[in-house]
């Protein structure tokens, strides 16, 4: 069956250089841009709950930008100042870049990792007598918490923010070529929005294994999957995947 619209299940993208817009120009689909989850901060209160004190950290661990955002959002709150001495391991260079938002790059000790928690790792054992703090979501992955007891360093997470699903009651009478998911959370979502859903000849895309292995679990037949050794990006595996069957 050939396609025509798409519905990702994140924001839209904010870059103009986009290769989802890419995509809509050469195949000529119709995406949608729509987030199945969004993020919802807790309270300083319900960090102070958690029995963590700011100023007992001398390392942070920052795994994504929201991470970022709600350290400082927790911190001004809280009317904590942040210490000149505070070192930032980042996950990415994504999530370093972005901490410039809060913090004068040059002037603070910042730690880059690639793109895994994994290989942030060998960064954090270097420096494994500082006492870190890992500000985090509700759902946190379980390769973080793996990772630092292994390196037994002295750690404590927290939850500075939650993962929620939206209200997708607008798209009831909507159909899609295709659903692209990016995480076991939106799966979840499409299902406590829709918990009649029927996938019938709807085209599931998913990233990552955690997102297989939940679409999995609620009885969806995935179609399209990324990243692979040949389509590293969900864009490039939509465009083959539209390419064969569009030319049918």
């Amino acid at each position: 069956m050939k396609v025509k619209t798409i519905l990702v299940s994140q924001p839209e993208p904010k870059v103009e250089n986009s290769p989802y817009f890419d995509l809509i120009e050469r195949q000529k689909v119709k995406i949608d841009f729509v987030p199945f989850i969004h993020v919802e901060g807790v309270s300083g209160k319900e960090v102070r709950s958690q029995k963590v004190d700011l100023k007992n950290y001398t390392a942070i661990i920052l795994t994504s930008r929201n991470a970022v955002d709600h350290f400082f959002r927790i911190a001004d709150e809280l009317r904590f100042k942040v210490p000149d001495t505070l070192k930032y391991f980042c996950q990415s260079e994504a999530v370093a870049y972005y901490l410039q938002k809060y913090v004068v790059y040059r002037k603070r000790k910042i730690y880059v990792g690639k793109r895994t928690f994994t290989e942030l790792s060998p960064l954090i054992k270097k420096y494994k007598n500082e006492t870190f703090l890992l500000p985090a979501s509700d759902k946190l992955k379980p390769e973080v918490p793996r990772v630092l007891n292994e390196l037994k360093v002295e750690w404590t997470e927290s939850v500075f923010y939650k993962t929620v699903v939206s209200d997708l009651s607008n798209l009831r009478d909507v159909y899609y070529d295709i659903l692209v998911f990016f995480s076991p959370s939106g799966i979840e979502s499409l299902f406590e929005n829709f918990p009649d859903f029927e996938q019938k000849d709807t085209r599931i895309a998913v990233f990552g294994n955690t997102t297989v292995k939940a679409a999995g679990e609620k009885g969806l037949r995935v179609d399209i999957q990324a990243p692979t050794p040949e389509m590293p990006s969900m864009t490039m595996a939509l465009e083959k995947y539209i390419r064969e069957n569009n030319k049918k």
